[in-house]
């Protein structure tokens, strides 16, 4: 296992990456079109996905016709990237040590995987690889929790947490507090819905790190609860936020950007 890797991404991921491709959302589309246009993505532009997980978002950036490279240490999910994903050049390494060229890439997206990072090392290595000028997007799915499928989740699954790192909170941000080589984090939101059929939510429960890791019989336990818990339903409508974060890579000084929430890229 790779030095940067928590263990509960490495052991989780590894075991369940058929069951996080089927079970977790992708990115509306919305999202995806801001994300590319922020990044400024065009043939001729390179991106690096990091921690591209199986390619959610990868796959999703290839029509920009940008120069893709995916970086994913979890061997189980870099073989599914590297299939959904066939164009973009695929790498074993972390968000700390990419293994880039200084001043070599336009633009970096990291999907639902910051908070996994040492954010004060990981962000040190972004200045490094991000050319002056090059921007950084951070997106995230936020569940839903006043939906009633979803606050079952929580009680399904939370029990198990321990102290595996999550989003939820926002405290990744604190990675860029007195940073001074990026303008300060802008924000944009996008409704996401994501339907899903009972299996589909049976994935999506067991492909949660700290659950992939429990023993087998341990699995079984929790997917039937989820089975229970929508008993009957053909299909499941889960709810979430996607929320797109953006900064720029700065040489000096550093000029604000619009204001969070601010829907015009620029």
């Amino acid at each position: 296992m790779k030095p940067d890797v928590h263990p509960a991404a490495a052991a989780g991921f590894d075991r369940e990456a058929h069951a996080y491709e089927r079970g977790r959302p992708g990115y509306p589309m919305d999202a995806v079109a801001f994300l590319a246009t922020i990044l400024r993505l065009a043939p001729g532009t390179t991106v690096v996905d990091l921690g591209a997980g199986t390619g959610k978002l990868t796959h999703l950036l290839v029509p920009t016709g940008a120069d893709i490279t995916a970086i994913e240490p979890v061997a189980g999910m870099r073989a599914i990237l590297a299939r959904v994903a066939p164009t973009a050049r695929v790498m074993d390494a972390t968000a700390e040590h990419t293994g880039l060229d200084a001043n070599s890439v336009d633009a970096v997206v990291v999907a639902q995987a910051f908070h996994w990072f040492d954010g004060p090392v990981a962000v040190a290595e972004l200045a490094r690889v991000l050319r002056p000028g090059g921007r950084l997007g951070i997106v995230f799915n936020v569940r839903d929790e006043t939906d009633p499928i979803q606050g079952a989740l929580d009680g399904i699954w939370e029990p198990y947490r321990g102290d595996t790192p999550t989003h939820r909170g926002g405290g990744w941000r604190s990675a860029f507090d007195g940073d001074t080589a990026f303008t300060p984090l802008a924000h944009q939101s996008f409704p996401n819905l994501q339907r899903l059929t009972p299996e589909d939510l049976v994935d999506r429960v067991i492909s949660v790190s700290f659950v992939a890791t429990r023993p087998k019989p341990e699995r079984d336990a929790l997917a039937d609860q989820v089975r229970k818990l929508v008993v009957g339903s053909a299909e499941v409508a889960l709810p979430y936020r996607t929320d797109v974060f953006w900064t720029e890579r700065v040489s000096a000084p550093r000029a604000r950007w619009p204001a969070s929430g601010s829907s015009s890229p620029g």
